[in-house]
């Protein structure tokens, strides 16, 4: 069997909408959702979804397809190599290269998984469970016990702006029943100190986990929140590879390690993830918060055939079209999804209905000010990483 070529769908992932300034309609947010297919001279497909900046990662895909084509597609290491040395050239591999290879890897996996005719979990060891549990989003009351009434058992609140109070607010509307997680992600980021007191302040919640309380690039800053508060830790997802993921995983500075299922550089690599994150007793909860539903596939099986799974980031209501997208929809009962079981990964895409939703942008906007994330006076320059200002306020409220 050999590889003939790769295609990308690029769709942008959101309802239409009036607008006068961009007629005849102009799409609601900036998400973008790339997906591909590996096609081979045996008339077997293999799908697969990027994250990453999708519209750059498009290009890259494209870039690297003459090096595939001609490939047996069911030697998945050798071209994962084959991809990684090639890229090498242009710098360390980061999120636009590690999403090329993720999707080119997940529809390699999906490829092997048909011509054997078993679900990808089964290639990767076999399979430790049949559902896994999810959260989803909430950062009001209402939507929090709609999470509740749903039978999703555990929750994701975001934001700088009053974490404390928000945590508060949410653990006395639901109870004891959900687990409540927190991602205090920026811009603006707080530097070391500031995270600090926040994660002693939450430490009475006890959280599921508190999420990039610092910018990603400062991995030294985590061991100063490690040991200033008893609080699970989580980050990882805006990193690629093994070698991305290394530094949070082998000084322990993190409980929960997240990578992206889009971007992280393929099941094969976020294999490797789990299992150096198994030799440190931290679990694995794969982030998806931006992602298409073809990753979704791939974060399950690999979450159900690894010891280390702790649960799946899942928002299902954020857009009507979603299960459309992909045919079978996921089966979700309560608070957990159902492994799949047809051969490969056990899903593919709705073409026609892609092709409707056209990119029309890629770049993420700062909040409005009214979301309070930055300090007072400074919201038009747009801060990466803030100290707080007015801090007896802010941390006393």
């Amino acid at each position: 069997m050999k590889i003939t070529g790769i295609r990308t769908f690029l769709m942008h992932a959101g309802p239409p909408r009036p607008s006068k300034w961009a007629p005849p309609q102009k799409r609601e947010g900036t998400r973008n959702w790339l997906f591909l297919k590996i096609d081979t001279d045996e008339g077997i497909t293999g799908i697969g979804e990027c994250s990453g900046w999708p519209r750059v990662v498009e290009t890259a895909i494209k870039d690297l397809a003459p090096l595939l084509v001609g490939e047996d597609p069911t030697h998945i290491e050798k071209l994962w190599q084959k991809m990684a040395i090639a890229m090498m050239g242009h710098g360390m591999l980061g999120t636009v290269g590690g999403g090329a290879m993720t999707g080119i890897d997940m529809a390699l996996w999906d490829i092997k998984g048909k011509v054997l005719g078993v679900p990808v979990w089964n290639l990767l060891g076999g399979k430790l469970r049949d559902r896994i549990p999810i959260y989803s989003h909430a950062n009001t009351v209402e939507q929090a016990l709609s999470l509740k009434a749903r039978g999703i058992k555990a929750l994701k609140c975001s934001g700088v702006s009053d974490p404390v109070r928000k945590v508060d607010m949410l653990c006395e509307a639901v109870g004891d029943d959900m687990d409540i997680a927190i991602d205090l992600h920026g811009p603006p980021w707080m530097t070391p100190a500031d995270a600090c007191r926040v994660v002693r302040r939450l430490e009475p919640y006890e959280l599921l986990w508190v999420e990039d309380p610092i910018a990603p690039d400062n991995v030294e800053g985590y061991r100063r929140i490690r040991d200033a508060a008893h609080v699970p830790l989580a980050a990882g997802e805006r990193a690629a590879t093994i070698f991305g993921e290394r530094q949070l995983i082998e000084e322990e500075l993190v409980d929960v390690i997240q990578p992206d299922t889009g971007r992280a550089g393929g099941i094969t690599q976020m294999k490797k993830i789990a299992a150096m994150a198994e030799a440190h007793h931290i679990q694995m909860a794969p982030h998806s918060g931006s992602l298409g539903p073809v990753a979704e596939y791939a974060a399950l099986h690999l979450l159900a055939a690894i010891p280390n799974a702790l649960v799946l980031e899942r928002i299902d209501d954020d857009w009507d079209g979603r299960s459309s997208v992909i045919v079978p929809h996921p089966v979700q009962e309560g608070g957990s999804l159902a492994v799949p079981e047809a051969p490969g990964l056990g899903c593919d895409i709705d073409e026609e209905f892609v092709a409707r939703f056209p990119s029309e942008g890629n770049l993420s906007v700062p909040v409005e000010e009214s979301a309070n994330v930055y300090a007072p006076g400074t919201y038009g320059e747009r801060l990466y990483v803030q100290t707080r200002l007015s801090r007896r306020h802010y941390f006393n409220t």
